[in-house]
């Protein structure tokens, strides 16, 4: 089982947030992707539709979430199951948000104007 050491994530900032990708097709996964996601206190999230199943873990501080329209609260502890083609975005208030992500390889997110964002974390 190959350890992934913590100097070969590659870190990409996209739309405010900074995304940590360790676990991706490049350094040995034949099937899934994991990153840790860093978002700033205050950001309002870009609605996105996901082309495959993400899970985020809270790890620390609290999100609104939205999915195909209902809100909720996540806060650290909490896991947030998104379904493939659903509407989702998240929106952080007073305080930073950090969570784990997991997804297929794979993954792309269609946006609000219908281009397509293929995330290099999950490529």
């Amino acid at each position: 089982m190959p350890v992934l050491q913590a100097d070969s994530a590659v870190t990409h900032e996209v739309h405010g947030s900074r995304f940590t990708s360790y676990v991706r097709p490049a350094v040995g996964s034949a099937e899934l992707c994991a990153w840790r996601l860093d978002v700033p206190a205050g950001t309002t999230g870009v609605p996105h539709r996901p082309s495959r199943e993400e899970v985020l873990v809270i790890l620390s501080g609290s999100a609104e979430v939205t999915l195909d329209g209902e809100v909720r609260t996540a806060t650290a502890g909490d896991v947030v199951l998104v379904p493939a083609g659903a509407s989702f975005r998240v929106d952080v208030g007073d305080e930073p948000l950090r969570a784990w992500v997991t997804t297929s390889v794979g993954l792309t997110a269609e946006l609000p104007d219908g281009s397509t964002l293929t995330p290099p974390w999950a490529a």
